[in-house]
């Protein structure tokens, strides 16, 4: 209620500008992370146990700032990121698009972040709280060796992470989706899962909506091989359906309502691919209890959302997990777990 009476103000301002002053005021929401983890909405992935399969996706908090105040507005877990080893400033400005006739956001940040060391020093200082914090690792733009990039990355960040999610599908940093292709997503997995070392929290790869049906067969095997604990199904799309907003012909990626049908048709190719052996986490527009719900059922464990909350606000975590408890018992579902890949 409070949030759609100051939205039309937030909307006058430039949508980054507004961000900053999201994450200003997330800064004092109470934390949280103490939800049960035994409550009807309770689910296990990787080994993980979430009180509930609502997560914030990665770009949101960038640098680690307000982990504990999602969790605190109702996210089962939060995923923190894109980190790069070094600072960055990301790409020029205007570059955060709100197009509020399609309920849509384009942006083209190209992993803007105050860098590792900065994160590393937050995430320690938040790391004997409860709840679950994923770290969402990103490589330089303009590294020679992104390898050795997510492989730092993957070694700072490793003791102070609940899990790892590997970004190689932002379309932001020139060449980075290239890293999803066979031979250098192999050798890239190789090299985090060494860095992480034995012992380190369960690593997930984020891809793109953008694939074909051999990149969906690769990285499934990949996944499996690897025994990754979740494929992240998926980043923005480059692609372009119809749009109403003046903006729609800004270069980035776009999320929110318009990529929903993408990313629900991606996870069931993944899931297909993957023939359930591998957890998805599914990402890309939604926006309602009925939207997560129907992802669960097309096969993923755990559901992400960010572009809503640009219109809903904070309080869409607790609307939907609410709904969600709804919609499973009305569906004759004990478990979220029993749901999965149902429909």
């Amino acid at each position: 209620m409070l949030y759609s009476l100051i939205r039309p103000a937030l909307f006058l301002l430039d949508a980054e500008r507004a961000h900053g002053l999201a994450l200003s005021a997330l800064k004092l929401w109470p934390a949280g992370g103490t939800d049960r983890a035994d409550g009807p909405l309770a689910t296990t992935v990787a080994g993980l146990a979430f009180p509930n399969p609502l997560g914030m996706a990665a770009g949101f908090d960038k640098d680690a700032e307000v982990p504990d105040a999602l969790l605190g507005a109702g996210f089962g877990f939060a995923e923190v990121g894109s980190i790069t080893p070094l600072p960055q400033p990301g790409n020029p400005r205007p570059r955060l698009f709100r197009l509020v006739e399609d309920r849509a956001v384009i942006n083209r940040m190209g992993f803007n972040n105050g860098g590792a060391e900065a994160a590393v020093e937050r995430l320690a200082r938040r790391n004997s709280r409860p709840g679950i914090v994923g770290v969402n690792i990103g490589a330089n733009k303009d590294s020679t060796d992104r390898i050795a990039d997510y492989a730092t990355m993957a070694r700072l960040t490793a003791p102070l992470a609940s899990y790892l999610a590997v970004n190689v599908s932002s379309p932001n940093t020139p060449g980075l989706r290239a890293l999803q292709d066979e031979g250098a997503l192999t050798a890239l997995l190789d090299a985090v899962l060494e860095a992480r070392g034995r012992s380190g929290p369960p690593v997930f790869l984020k891809v793109a909506p953008d694939l074909e049906p051999a990149d969906i067969d690769a990285i499934a095997r990949i996944a499996a091989d690897k025994a990754l604990g979740a494929l992240i199904v998926s980043n923005t799309t480059i692609s372009r359906p119809p749009l109403k907003s003046a903006h729609a012909g800004e270069t980035g990626g776009l999320s929110g309502a318009p990529l929903r049908d993408l990313a629900q048709q991606r996870l069931r190719d993944f899931r297909k691919a993957t023939g359930g052996a591998v957890p998805l986490i599914g990402v890309g527009g939604i926006a309602t209890a009925e939207d997560a719900w129907a992802r669960i059922r097309a096969g993923a464990s755990l559901v992400q959302l960010y572009s809503a909350m640009t219109y809903a606000g904070p309080g869409i975590a607790r609307q939907i997990t609410r709904g969600l408890e709804r919609l499973m018992r009305r569906d004759g579902f004990a478990t979220i777990a029993e749901a999965v890949g149902t429909e």
